[in-house]
């Protein structure tokens, strides 16, 4: 019986996210081998077709259109927003359905469509959450250090018109001279809405070192302290600094056993995106083995909660409303060890 064939877009190289590009495949993969050696999808092996985006919008959407012309079942993956929003415009245009797995920009098309769907969270939704989380530490006055771009310009605005609803106020920090501009704000928090390692990691070792600022909190909700190189580059700086991950503050058994498997393949353990790829391979095998390709007719068991998918008020996808959310952070007493710091 013929193969279900799944393009997968992923960041391998710089400038993308490449750790987090290899969880979100190592996931997708692990989904595979167990599914395949179950049988396949219906009575159909699944294969895995992966090109790498670097994050970059261009390359993703040349992408679709080789895997498109190669006549693969569906597309899936991918990190970056942007790398996504090219991605998911160019499927549509092929006709061929792609589930984005962790990209969170809500304008992930430019019109509604039938063909795209989304397992994480859209960006109003998290970082609302990551907003409230803030708010209930008590922090009022925020400053944001920005490159600039479409998904840190929406994540900004989120943030500032959640917190002005409690009468906060956000700040912009251009990425050069954070420490003095930061200290002259009269903010409580710093948010990273930068790149990373580059300027992420040198601006959290100046505001660790400056004795002006000992009192103020760094944040990312990106979600770059999540992945082993936050850790290894910045070691005890990198502690309780909160950011956005897709969890469940307990996994169920399913959860539990994949979570197991994953640590064994990967040797550590996984982060939230590798989970975004183990379901990403399940829902599309269900939805594909099912001969319907319709994301209405799909509900099954994730590893992080039952899934289907729906229509949202300004999302123009089909949408897993939602995956849990939680802000977390590592423990300065053990910088290996999560402590959730707030659900939503």
């Amino acid at each position: 019986m013929d193969a279900i064939r799944i393009g997968v877009l992923v960041p391998l190289s710089r400038p993308g996210w490449v750790e987090a590009g290899r969880q979100l495949l190592g996931g997708m993969e692990s989904a595979v081998r167990e599914l395949n050696a179950a049988g396949g999808a219906a009575g159909r092996p699944v294969e895995l077709l992966v090109r790498d985006t670097a994050a970059d919008p261009e390359r993703a959407a040349a992408a679709v259109g080789e895997l498109a012309g190669l006549q693969v079942d569906a597309l899936a993956g991918e990190f970056h927003s942007m790398a996504a929003r090219a991605a998911a415009t160019r499927a549509e245009q092929a006709g061929v359905p792609f589930l984005c797995s962790s990209a969170v920009l809500d304008a992930l098309t430019e019109q509604p469509t039938d063909l795209v769907a989304r397992l994480a969270p859209a960006q109003s939704h998290g970082w609302r959450v990551y907003a409230d989380f803030l708010l209930g530490a008590g922090h009022r006055r925020i400053a944001v250090v920005t490159q600039g771009g479409a998904y840190w310009e929406s994540g900004t605005r989120i943030l500032r018109e959640r917190l002005a609803t409690h009468g906060g106020d956000v700040v912009e920090l251009d990425p050069i001279g954070v420490p003095d501009a930061l200290a002259a704000s009269g903010a409580s928090a710093v948010l990273l809405l930068t790149g990373f390692p580059d300027p992420a990691v040198p601006i959290v070792r100046a505001v660790r070192r400056d004795p002006r600022l000992t009192d103020v909190l760094i944040g990312a909700p990106a979600g770059q302290p999540e992945f082993a190189e936050w850790a290894s580059l910045l070691g005890p700086d990198g502690a309780a600094v909160p950011f956005l991950r897709y969890l469940p503050e307990r996994l169920d058994p399913l959860g539990a056993r994949v979570a197991d498997t994953l640590r064994e393949e990967f040797g550590r353990e996984p982060s939230f995106v590798a989970f975004e790829g183990w379901d990403t391979v399940n829902v599309l095998a269900a939805m594909l083995g099912s001969g319907e390709a319709e994301w209405s007719r799909v509900q099954l068991a994730g590893t992080r909660g039952p899934i289907r998918f729906e229509r949202v008020p300004g999302i123009g996808v089909w949408q897993w409303a939602w995956a849990p959310v939680q802000v977390a952070d590592r423990d300065p007493a053990d910088p290996g060890r999560w402590r959730v710091l707030h659900t939503g």
